[in-house]
């Protein structure tokens, strides 16, 4: 027996999607997505089905996307995190010891570019930590 082919999601992931989404009101301004998103959560609080619940969360997927959302509902950026863990952003800074504020792209498999005012290779950090 065969039926329509759910979510291809996990519940759980887009459980967490869903209320990443619910979290960012800037992602509810279209109303077709505020509506059904909140058509989700009254589903997945009512205990509903997994096949009631997918269709449910590929609608809101569509409208997302519909509403310039290319994300859609679960994609890595919206979907499920780690506690404590989040993207590392690497940066290349001043290796001066009175730095300035350039701060360019550092590429994980390329050397950090140079600093033209210490004619050494700038230093590779994380973004936003200290040093």
């Amino acid at each position: 027996m065969t039926g329509s082919a759910p979510f291809p999601h996990a519940p759980e992931p887009s459980a967490a999607a869903l209320c990443a989404l619910l979290g960012s009101p800037d992602a509810l301004r279209d109303p077709a997505v505020r509506d059904l998103a909140d058509r989700a959560r009254q589903l997945l609080t009512a205990g509903a089905d997994a096949e009631e619940l997918g269709r449910c969360y590929a609608a809101l997927d569509t409208a997302l996307r519909r509403a310039g959302d290319a994300r859609g509902l679960v994609h890595d950026s919206r979907s499920t995190r780690v506690p404590g863990v989040s993207p590392a952003i690497k940066v290349a800074v001043c290796p001066g010891p009175a730095p300035c504020a350039r701060v360019e792209r550092a590429r994980d498999l390329l050397p950090a570019p140079p600093c033209a005012v210490h004619r050494t290779r700038m230093h590779k950090r994380r973004l936003g930590t200290g040093p």
